[in-house]
């Protein structure tokens, strides 16, 4: 709230200063301004009730003329009266300057540098850049004229960096648009269609940022600026009438000096505020001009953004009542941040092309569960679809390689504060009248995004579950609130794939349930621990090279679908549906795929760049093919018939183009074959494998903000949690029970030998102790490991509780024996010890 006083305070002293000294413009027409020829004077005390109440009912507040100060010479200017007839301004008089051009800046400029006194300049910037319509008409491509007689007005220095800095781009062979020339520069940015000379800003800005009197005049000219331009986009839609309107906000942004403290307090925020009630359609316009931007102006961007941001979140206190949701500033920052993200997207390598069909709605004409009670569905909804994406047509998803990593645009500080569950409600109930900040996903962690989506989960669960319940009840049957599987170990692929294909079949909701796991003919309730192994032994049989489902590439130890299977689809389903499920279940999988099956899970096809990770052997071999430089035809001898043997070993013929065995690969079709041959490998060859997989995953993620929310190297984590395992963060957020503690001789003794132990063995251990031998999203520290006094010394084993992460360790005399029990357990764990 400090920030909103502070913004208060600053806008009632404006009233106050237009009540008692006025605009400085002797043609105002404003009420409740000084300046006004109507205007009836008010003493101060009266003046100071009125700016209070002109405050509370959002009053015009005029634009900013500053007034006029004495001249270096002791003589005063009168600014606001010039005649007529003198259109021209003379050398003491700017008065009449009413938009800037460059040239119009440095003859300013030259004249005060000359009189030793800058407050000329200072005027003209204030009443300009505090002026929407005067600086929506400035530096104007139409009015830029030849810049040869601007060298002049340059400091030597400037000069001589200059033509250093042009050898050394010749020398590099940069073309970023920001080592262009004037002309160059504005044709870069002419297919976005702005009338702003950005060359010319750039140069005026580089002028005046080195003046500290003009620093001052900038910072307050935006003050006055920015409350009435929001005013205009939010209730007069100046935007729609002027497309120009935009270049308010270009101009603005050019300043390098946005992220200084002078400008965070009051000024920023205020723009940020602004910028954020732009249309969708001007938020367009600006992304795809920065998008055009060099790196080192977009980077600028996105920092002046995550610096304020920053500044707010810890300049506050947040809790469960005063919520960031709540805060302007960092809302409006997040939203202008928004533009920047996209911009380094549209920026980078994008592949809007390469869409997997999305699966058609498998909604039946028969009512469900929810509509039969008469309750509407809040997980029915379509998949939530960001306004400025789809202006832009460009996803997340679409970027090969942005021009700013992914990892920049998350704001650590701000993630720490957030109420994820508040967050939650606000995403999917409160849409229209709160801020969400998972509508701008890019800002949060992984672990924070899969907050969101545990709570998601865990809502839908007991959604199920209490309808479930009152149906029962209507029915008088038993309600059966958990998804419930009954397996036999040595037969847990068919027994697993019988039950979840009747369940698909007669009830798809029932995959929303809780997961509860019963092996036939053991003991033990399913907490989580149960659930885990479950999942460990299903893949292990199903990734089993015998059965031949996938194949194994022992170069990049990942597995790939099997082009030649016999199973049946349903195997497949059944894959999917249990990735599905341990994402909704928060167990983490010991699965080993290459990222382009993550990519085709949302939405994506694969590619030729993603046989990289997937089939590095072929991506090389074609790579050679594209970058030969000899004759490709004569030398390769290769047509648009292929052929490689299945995992069987059976010679398998393929034609990528129709009588392909005619078609020879020559230097100018070999991207078109290099294409075909990726598409092929990685979409067509395992086009029914992969359909039912992905069919399976969607059954139980198909309403899940998931494809919204995450990228598909998140998913990955999520699905199968971190290879980096940091047992220092496990130590220090370990707890203990039964009368051990950190400083326990045995537990000292403990952390000796399992930081001792190679990587297999910590794998093993995590295995034995948690059902996972993977971090969770957020690493170790996020476990919360328990180690349990288990009785004195014994030669019995340590044993685990998997579903609690809790190590039941007896108090062993020596730190030997300790570990020979322990590597014992860990080694032999298999279905005994893990409850």
């Amino acid at each position: 709230f400090s920030k909103n006083r502070a913004t208060a305070k600053l806008l009632i002293e404006r009233y106050f200063r237009q009540l008692t000294e006025g605009c400085g413009n002797g043609n105002c027409t404003n009420e409740f301004c000084a300046s006004c020829c109507d205007f009836q004077p008010l003493d101060n005390n009266s003046a100071a009730a009125k700016a209070l109440e002109l405050f509370k009912i959002n009053a015009k507040l005029c634009d900013y003329h500053p007034s006029i100060t004495a001249s270096a010479d002791g003589r005063t200017q009168e600014g606001s009266e010039m005649s007529d007839k003198d259109p021209g301004f003379t050398k003491e008089d700017f008065s009449e300057v009413h938009h800037l051009t460059e040239n119009t800046v440095c003859t300013i400029l030259g004249f005060c540098e000359e009189e030793g006194d800058y407050s000329a300049l200072v005027r003209v910037i204030g009443r300009v850049f505090s002026n929407a319509e005067a600086l929506m008409k400035s530096f104007r491509k139409d009015e830029s004229n030849s810049t040869d007689n601007l060298e002049s007005c340059k400091p030597a220095d400037m000069k001589k960096d200059e033509k250093q800095s042009e050898r050394s781009s010749e020398k590099t062979g940069a073309s970023s648009a920001a080592s262009l020339p004037g002309e160059a520069l504005n044709e870069v940015f002419d297919a976005c269609e702005v009338t702003v000379d950005i060359g010319a800003v750039r140069r005026v800005y580089d002028r005046l940022l080195s003046i500290d009197q003009l620093q001052v005049a900038l910072v307050n000219a935006l003050i006055y600026l920015t409350p009435n331009v929001e005013l205009d986009l939010e209730y007069l839609d100046v935007y729609e009438t002027n497309p120009d309107y935009l270049n308010i906000f270009i101009i603005v942004m050019e300043n390098s000096n946005l992220h200084s403290p002078e400008y965070l307090e009051v000024a920023l925020p205020q723009f940020c505020k602004a910028m954020s009630k732009l249309p969708v359609t001007a938020l367009a316009r600006l992304t795809k001009l920065w998008s055009k931007y060099d790196l080192p102006h977009i980077r600028r961007m996105m920092e002046t953004f995550q610096q304020l941001i920053t500044f707010t979140v810890v300049s506050n206190e947040y809790d469960g009542e005063n919520l960031v949701n709540d805060d302007e500033t960092v809302v409006a920052a997040t939203q202008c941040l928004q533009v920047v993200f996209f911009a380094s997207i549209l920026g980078g390598d994008v592949d809007v092309e390469h869409n997997e069909e999305d699966e058609e709605d498998s909604d039946s004409d028969e009512l469900t569960l929810h509509e039969l009670l008469g309750e509407e569905r809040l997980y029915k909804k379509g998949p939530r679809i960001n306004p400025l994406e789809k202006e832009l047509g460009v996803r997340p998803m679409d970027s090969i390689k942005p021009l700013i990593p992914f990892e920049d645009f998350i704001n650590e500080s701000l993630n720490d504060v957030i109420e994820m569950d508040k967050d939650f409600t606000f995403f999917k109930v409160n849409a229209e009248t709160k801020f969400s900040f998972q509508t701008c996903p890019f800002i949060l962690s992984v672990i924070t995004k899969n907050q969101g989506l545990y709570y998601d989960n865990r809502i839908r669960m007991y959604s199920e579950r209490r309808l479930t319940a009152l149906f029962s009840m209507v029915q008088g049957q038993q309600p059966n609130p958990y998804l419930k599987l009954k397996v036999r170990r040595d037969h847990i692929i068919d027994d697993a794939l019988v039950r979840l294909e009747m369940i698909s079949m007669e009830n798809p909701s029932d995959l929303k349930k809780q997961l509860y796991v019963e092996f036939e003919g053991e003991q033990g309730v399913d907490e989580g621990g149960v659930s885990k192994e479950f999942f460990q032994l299903v893949l292990e049989e199903i990734f089993n090279p015998d059965i031949g489902m996938f194949t194994y590439e022992n170069d990049t130890k990942l597995f790939w679908f099997n082009s030649s299977s016999l199973e049946t689809e349903a195997q497949y389903t059944l894959i999917g549906i249990v990735l599905g499920l341990a994402i909704y279940n928060n167990c983490i999988l010991d699965v080993h795929f290459p990222m382009v099956v993550y990519r085709k899970l949302m939405g994506k096809k694969g590619t030729y760049l993603d046989l990289s990770d997937s089939h590095p052997v072929l991506y090389q071999s074609l790579k050679g093919v594209l970058e030969y430089m000899g004759n490709v035809e004569e030398d390769m001898m290769m047509t648009f018939q292929i052929s490689h043997t299945d995992l069987f070993g059976n010679p398998v013929i393929h034609d990528l183009k129709e009588q392909g065995d005619q078609i020879p690969v020559t230097k100018e079709n070999r991207q078109e074959f290099v294409d075909l041959y990726a598409d092929y490998i990685l979409n067509k060859s395992v086009e029914r494998q992969f359909k039912a997989f992905k069919k399976g995953f969607l059954m139980v993620t198909n309403e899940s903000p998931l494809k919204y929310l995450f990228r598909p190297e998140e998913v990955e984590l999520l699905i199968c949690g971190s290879r980096k395992l940091d047992f220092e963060a496990l130590e220090k957020t370990t707890e203990y029970d039964g009368g051990y503690s950190k400083d326990s001789q045995v537990i000292k003794d403990f952390w000796e030998v399992v930081h001792s132990f190679g990587e297999d063995q910590k794998k093993l251990f995590l295995q034995f102790t948690t059902g996972s031998d993977r971090a969770p999203v957020g690493g170790l520290g996020k476990l919360k490991m328990i180690i349990a006094k288990n009785g004195s010394d014994t030669d019995r084993l340590p044993t685990s509780h998997t579903c609690f992460n809790a190590l039941l360790l007896p108090e062993y005399s020596s730190k030997e024996k300790l570990r020979e029990r322990l590597l014992k357990a860990i080694t032999y764990a298999k279905g005994f010890g893990m409850l």
